[in-house]
């Protein structure tokens, strides 16, 4: 029978309750790596945080249990008790078990909140093994129980209390998550971001687990002030960063910033606490008052001569703002539905700012023209490099004489299965090319550490040969003009030696693509090599290679026979065939993706890493040397 005649009503299946959660979680929580069990406890602290911006809520504990369960527990006002008569049951069993139900769709239960469509708590308790509620409220204690996001009985009173709140308890499901150990390190890192964000509000997490015990108290009385000298640990070109704060009707704007003598420039955005990564309407007008401003003043100040102007990348050079705004209905565009759409935030933004900051700069006139002279400084630098820029433009990769004379390129044409090396050294990539399947691999050998870009302006970075080489040969452009559709290898792989200095080197480059070609990072196209630290040989025949001190260490201990050990100090200690099979042949190699996960993460690692102190940079590698291996960007 043919697919067309099988597919009748029949074939038509409708999913009730939380099925469609268990069935599709990634619709709903985005992934069931580490990445979505991560995203549970989120969902939770959120419903608390919507409680805190209401003016309910003023200090939230979040606790991983001993079994590796997670605890949210708020002062709030709690999750409505009474019975929904439509669905003759609690409110708190319609909110944990119907999708899109809650208080946040204009009933007067939150004026601003960060969960606009009422999956969050439901989709946890869909995808919790076991999940517990209790609620504080009108004197009593309420309680229910849930196994896989089926209530076991009804909403019960179980005792007597003068506190308000409410506490969610839950096991993430194992047969969902791909893992379900939580990672401390990735709680603290949002639950920190929060609490700048919603200033005065206390967050407590402990961590309860074997081994891992700990506490720590989270509370920024100075919001995202705090969060802005957090972010900028550089000596800052004025003492306190830049603040606003405004409060109307239907919304909120909250701005800090400050300028540091970097040459990048880090904002960071949010609508109700969710992070808009690509921006929207509060950011453009944020930025357009800054480019007016410095123009306008420029001019009044008599630096600005003509017809000479400022664009917003001069001005924005070492900048470091938070910008977060709440609002009424938010809605949300983009790729991935984190960039604020609404138009009028444009202007309430553009507003606030002309009025606070042209206070500001009329204010301190020194600090304003040093602000101006700077950008100037910037404006010259850029043009200086336009011309660098459009000759790694111009350069066509199809042309055979356009490629670097060091690249060793490969054969294939089709990007999508073609690949390069970034080797370290002339040595290591000779033995590279001699273990290469040069059908689809090429290689391109770098002379010792390039130039670290985030302490250099673009046109220093473009007159750097061997930057210059990668973005002639990557063929992808950089900044506004990267353009991962014309790649010319789909992975491009950096294979450096397997010490201190190697660490140094991965970082260096993952700073470059970080910087210059984020969208090929985001796009997954960065993966790092995993050559071996030590080879094993056995009665001088039986050959094995270990990655690491501990694995060797397990093997030595599970035999008596004489094990010979060779500790690799560099690739150029191995032979073609060696590199090949532990590194290179993709039957055998391990690579590692380099991904965005947490991309401000990452960027105040790079800062730190890549900034003015020399001595913390190699401590933290020498302390690090696996971790920057295993960099999670």
């Amino acid at each position: 029978m043919s697919e067309q005649q099988n597919y009748n009503q029949d074939a038509i299946q409708v999913l009730e309750g939380l099925e469609p959660v268990r069935k599709r979680p990634g619709m709903y929580i985005g992934s069931t790596d580490e990445r979505g069990l991560h995203h549970l406890v989120i969902e939770v602290v959120d419903n608390s945080i919507d409680e805190a911006m209401a003016g309910h809520c003023d200090i939230i504990h979040v606790e991983v249990t001993k079994e590796g369960a997670i605890v949210v527990e708020d002062n709030g006002r709690g999750i409505p008790t009474g019975i929904i008569a439509k669905e003759g049951k609690s409110a708190v069993e319609v909110v944990l078990t119907k999708l899109h139900a809650g208080g946040k769709f204009g009933g007067g239960g939150y004026k601003f909140s960060g969960g606009l469509h009422g999956v969050g708590i439901s989709a946890v308790n869909a995808l919790s093994e076991d999940l517990e509620v209790e609620v504080y409220q009108n004197g009593n204690v309420y309680y229910q129980m849930y196994h896989r996001g089926k209530a076991d009985s009804d909403l019960a009173i179980i005792g007597k209390t003068d506190k308000t709140g409410t506490k969610i308890k839950f096991l993430p499901d194992d047969t969902i998550f791909e893992t379900v150990i939580f990672q401390y390190d990735k709680l603290i890192h949002r639950l920190r971001e929060l609490a700048f964000l919603n200033k005065g509000l206390r967050i407590m997490l402990k961590d309860s687990r074997d081994g891992q015990e700990r506490e720590e108290l989270i509370h920024y009385e100075g919001g995202i002030k705090e969060y802005v000298n957090e972010l900028n640990k550089r000596e800052g070109l004025f003492t306190e960063p830049f603040y606003l704060s405004l409060e109307a009707e239907d919304y909120q704007i909250e701005i800090a910033m400050q300028y540091n003598d970097s040459y990048s420039e880090r904002i960071y955005s949010y609508a109700n606490n969710i992070h808009t990564e690509e921006g929207g309407t509060h950011v453009d007008g944020f930025k357009q008052v800054i480019t007016k401003l410095f123009n306008d003043y420029g001019k009044s100040m008599n630096i600005l001569k003509g017809e000479e102007k400022l664009s917003g990348d001069d001005c924005r050079e070492g900048i470091v703002a938070v910008v977060s705004v709440k609002l009424i209905d938010p809605q949300f565009e983009g790729q991935t539905k984190t960039k604020l759409g609404n138009s009028y935030m444009r202007g309430v933004v553009s507003d606030a700012m002309k009025e606070y900051m042209g206070t500001y700069l009329e204010e301190n006139p020194k600090i304003t023209r040093d602000l101006i002279l700077r950008s100037v400084t910037a404006k010259k630098a850029r043009e200086a490099a336009r011309n660098a820029r459009d000759l790694t433009k111009r350069k066509s990769v199809l042309e055979s004489n356009s490629l670097p004379g060091k690249l060793w390129d490969c054969a294939e044409k089709d990007r999508n299965i073609c690949e390069i090396y970034l080797v370290e050294g002339d040595s290591a990539g000779g033995t590279a090319k001699q273990g290469r399947d040069v059908r689809f691999q090429a290689i391109m050998p770098l002379r010792g550490k390039i130039l670290n870009v985030e302490r250099a302006r673009l046109n220093r970075v473009l007159e750097n040969e061997e930057i210059k080489n990668m973005i002639i040969a990557f063929g992808c452009g950089i900044h506004a003009d990267c353009d991962p559709d014309k790649l010319r290898y789909d992975k491009i792989i950096c294979m450096t030696d397997a010490d201190v200095d190697g660490s140094h080197i991965r970082i260096l480059l993952l700073t470059f693509f970080y910087r210059f070609m984020k969208p090929i990072v985001e796009q997954g196209h960065i993966y790092i090599a995993q050559p071996p630290l030590y080879k094993t040989t056995i009665n001088g025949k039986q050959e094995k290679y270990f990655f690491d001190d501990e694995s060797l260490e397990q093997y030595k201990a599970t035999t008596e026979r004489k094990i010979e050990v060779q500790r690799y100090k560099g690739l150029g200690e191995m032979n073609a065939d060696q590199l090949k099979d532990t590194t290179m042949s993709p039957l055998s190699r391990t690579l590692l993706q380099v991904s965005i996960e947490e991309a401000e993460r990452a960027d105040d690692i790079f800062s730190m890493l890549m900034g003015d102190e020399p001595e913390l940079r190699r401590k933290f590698i020498e302390d690090n040397a696996k971790l920057v291996t295993d960099l999670d960007i």
